[in-house]
């Protein structure tokens, strides 16, 4: 499978969980959250979908996004015109909230 196609998926999967994930109501999900990356294997089996989550506790939000994703999976495989809706796997990720602090002690750096 050529390259671009699976670029192009991703990118398709990102937009759309992005969308779904606004419609989720579990209560560990709180907060902004956030989709920073997605990874599909080469056969379109797995995908990790790496999340921020800014407002909220990650490991909560990680539990109810994995119990979600039966529904978010379905969600998916509407909307998407695609064979085979990948298994979906979400891992928290904090490099919003790194890049954030690196940034505010550049700013203390700065001002002393």
């Amino acid at each position: 499978m050529p390259g671009h196609r699976i670029d192009r998926l991703t990118a398709d999967i990102q937009r759309e969980i992005s969308d779904i994930l606004r419609s989720v109501k579990d209560p560990r999900i709180k907060g902004l959250v956030s989709v920073v990356k997605v990874t599909v294997s080469p056969d379109l089996s797995y995908t990790k979908v790496y999340f921020s989550n800014i407002g909220g506790n990650l490991e909560e939000t990680a539990k109810g996004l994995s119990s979600a994703s039966g529904y978010v999976r379905k969600e998916l495989s509407s909307r998407l015109q695609i064979r085979k809706t990948p298994e979906l796997k979400f891992i928290p990720d904090d490099s919003i909230e790194q890049s954030a602090r690196i940034s505010k002690m550049i700013d203390e750096l700065e001002n002393h």
